[in-house]
């Protein structure tokens, strides 16, 4: 049991990497659509690639979206509305008629029984019509339904009266019946009159939804072994919807037919291959990534906020697609780690996108594109102008891609709707801006570092430097200047150059805890190991890199600055005092003046080891000259190589020589040293 515990101990890290490998991978599939691959790919108004395409089996042909949208407004608007006429209204106009016809005419010299009798028989007349509650949008010869109870009769539209066209209908028959009195009489119909037909909605809208449900997808049907395309022959409008439809019926059949599992092991296969390429690569040229777990899972973590965030877009509406800010993955790998590893994990997730987008050969390349264009033109993140500038380059980018690709298959931009999506492109580069924010939580979320946040502790204002000044000043002052040596230097190999300046000015804090032990802290002329064995003054030099470690975590510091601390000396000797040691003990172990290490194991680490070796040794020269100041960088560097310091720091001679050229140009621009000319 103890012997499978220690090998689960020890395995641990592979196992983690093996689980979130696996993780990742079935959440991907899982978010994959639940349908079959159709094996061919075809853009309308493109050239047949293939063989000659022949019907597997009998298919309808599918209308479009269009088409079928038509045809139901069509229905919509053809379909004949119910109007459904209120009985008792005429009952209760009939009961005031009475009432109303006395007090409009009780001035009146005419109240005989045909006057009466004539104004009934008129509204009756008007109720047998009938009166509709409101204006409608039909034409005059409309066909309508008339519902009286549960007797239905059809008629035109215009044989229903409105109340405000009484007088046009009534004037006329009554100037010549009362010529002296028709207005009182026309107020009189307009006192009593009453609607009493409304359009019934319900029943309207019943009847439309039936006929709209009946109506068919497809448009006639395709046989079994049926050509339906022939190589070379041109896909118009009606093969790519033929194509089309087979497409989506050959897909649903092939989900239904118990292959389920099949074409989930076969999605399953291909993201592992790809997650696959992208381990290895990680692995092989990213090391230090693959060995941190932490690392590793904010990669993948990435990786599955795009392809989640992508999924709910599609499943929404395809044609937000282009909206989803895919930019923002390269970005922020590039933030925390370098430019390399974000293409190349930005090109293993458009791939993976591809199963889950229509149009999937278009949007890969416009994505893989605009990937390239962002790792290209953002060179450092932490200038926001950089930022605008690269996102308005990759909006162009888009622009011009989607434009070609639209030329391609339609010949032209007269179709303005089918260029909606460049408005989302703008969208997008807009959401790109949202990487900032993002970095900033993904630093407290992970603990990891980018360029902002180094820009941010390069501050010499901060609480640990203001103090590092304060109680060391002599050692502030150099760190300062390794730091601008460092930074020229990582500038010339193409090393991060914000790093290797933010890890100069942490790289010597330790010496806040016995700043008078070091010799530029020393300004009295009062030397503290002139009391110490050269054991203890060792062990006390030696110790700096230890306690700075102790205080860069005490001010949260971040472990990628802790770096410098730890590797600044490698496994050097404080070789001073081993040589008065060996004076009085030729025995002396080595190892007691040795630092503890790690070695630098990047080129940036490395390239602060010269620095500061370097720029703290010339303090040693009483008369420096051009050639002195040479020989001088040659020797100590040359030195630093011939113990191995550099062996794990992926680090070339030729990138050595470089940063030897320009360590001796800024030393002799800090004692202002002039060429040398021949007497």
């Amino acid at each position: 049991m103890s012997d499978l515990r220690n090998t689960f101990y020890h395995k641990q890290p592979v196992l983690y990497k093996f689980f979130i490998f696996v993780l990742a991978t079935v959440l991907m599939v899982y978010m994959f659509p639940k349908k079959g691959k159709f094996k061919y790919q075809f853009s309308e108004g493109k050239p047949w690639q293939y063989e000659n395409l022949y019907a597997p089996f009998d298919f309808g042909i599918l209308k479009s979206q269009e088409d079928i949208a038509k045809e139901k407004e069509d229905l919509r608007v053809n379909a004949t509305p119910y109007f459904e006429v209120n009985e008792t209204t005429k009952k209760e106009v009939d009961g005031k008629l009475e009432t109303v016809y006395v007090s409009v005419l009780k001035d009146s010299t005419f109240k005989n029984k045909d006057d009466y009798k004539y104004i009934k028989q008129k509204l009756n007349w008007i109720y047998k019509k009938g009166v509709l509650d409101k204006k409608y949008p039909y034409t005059n010869d409309k066909k309508v339904y008339k519902k009286i109870g549960n007797t239905v009769s059809q008629q035109k539209f215009e044989s229903f009266l409105e109340v405000n066209s009484l007088s046009n209908v009534l004037k006329k028959d009554l100037e010549v019946r009362f010529p002296e009195n028709n207005d009182k009489i026309l107020f009189l119909f307009y006192e009593l009159v009453k609607p009493n037909v409304k359009l019934d909605k319900s029943l309207t809208e019943e009847i439309i939804a039936e006929a709209i449900s009946k109506v068919l997808e497809t448009r006639g049907s395709v046989g079994e072994d049926t050509r339906i395309i022939a190589k070379g022959e041109m896909v118009d409008a009606d093969k790519f919807q033929i194509l089309k439809s087979l497409q989506l019926q050959y897909e649903s059949e092939l989900w239904s037919k118990s292959k389920k599992n099949w074409i989930v092991f076969g999605y399953t296969l291909l993201v592992a291959l790809a997650m696959m390429m992208l381990f290895l690569f990680i692995k092989k040229y990213r090391n230090e990534v693959y060995e941190n777990n932490t690392k590793l899972t904010f990669v993948l973590f990435n990786m599955l906020l795009m392809v989640l965030l992508t999924n709910l877009v599609v499943k929404f509406n395809p044609g937000y697609v282009y909206v989803v800010p895919i930019c923002i993955l390269p970005l922020i790998i590039k933030a925390f780690f370098d430019a390399r590893l974000g293409l190349f994990t930005h090109v293993i997730t458009v791939l993976i996108l591809g199963f889950i987008v229509p149009n999937s050969f278009e949007y890969m390349f416009l994505q893989i594109i605009a990937g390239i264009v962002t790792i290209l033109t953002v060179s450092e993140l932490y200038k926001r102008a950089n930022l605008f500038i690269s996102v308005g380059q990759i909006t162009l980018v888009y622009f011009l891609a989607f434009l070609a690709f639209h030329l391609i298959q339609q010949g032209g931009v007269e179709d303005i709707e089918e260029l909606q999506p460049l408005l989302f492109f703008i969208l997008c580069g807009f959401a790109t801006l949202i990487v900032h924010p993002l970095i900033y939580g993904f630093e407290k979320i992970f603990g990891l570092v980018s360029d902002v946040s180094l820009l941010e502790l390069s501050d010499t204002n901060s609480k640990l430097l203001k103090e590092l000044s304060n109680k060391a000043p002599g050692t502030f002052h150099h760190s300062l200047n390794v730091a601008n040596i460092a930074e020229a230097a990582a500038n010339e190999i193409g090393a991060n150059a914000m790093l290797v300046r933010v890890g100069a000015l942490y790289h010597d804090v330790g010496k806040i805890k016995n700043p008078t032990f070091f010799i530029e802290n020393q300004v009295n002329g009062i030397n503290p190991h002139d009391n110490l064995s050269p054991k203890e003054s060792a062990r006390v030099i030696v110790n700096h890199a230890i306690n700075g470690i102790e205080v860069a975590k005490k001010y949260n510091i971040p472990d990628r600055v802790i770096d410098f601390i730890r590797t600044h000396h490698g496994t050097s000797t404080v070789y001073y005092f081993y040589k008065k040691e060996q004076e009085s003990n030729p025995d002396v172990d080595i190892k007691d003046f040795q630092y503890p290490g790690p070695v630098p194991f990047s080129k940036e680490t490395a390239v602060l080891m010269m620095a500061d070796s370097v720029e703290a040794a010339s303090k040693s020269l009483q008369q420096p000259t051009s050639s002195l100041i040479d020989n001088f960088v040659e020797k100590i560097i040359d030195k630093q190589m011939s113990e191995g310091q550099f062996l794990n720091a992926d680090i070339t001679f030729k990138e050595i020589q470089q940063i030897k050229k320009v360590m001796k140009r800024k030393l002799n621009n800090i004692y202002h040293l002039r060429v040398e000319y021949p007497e």
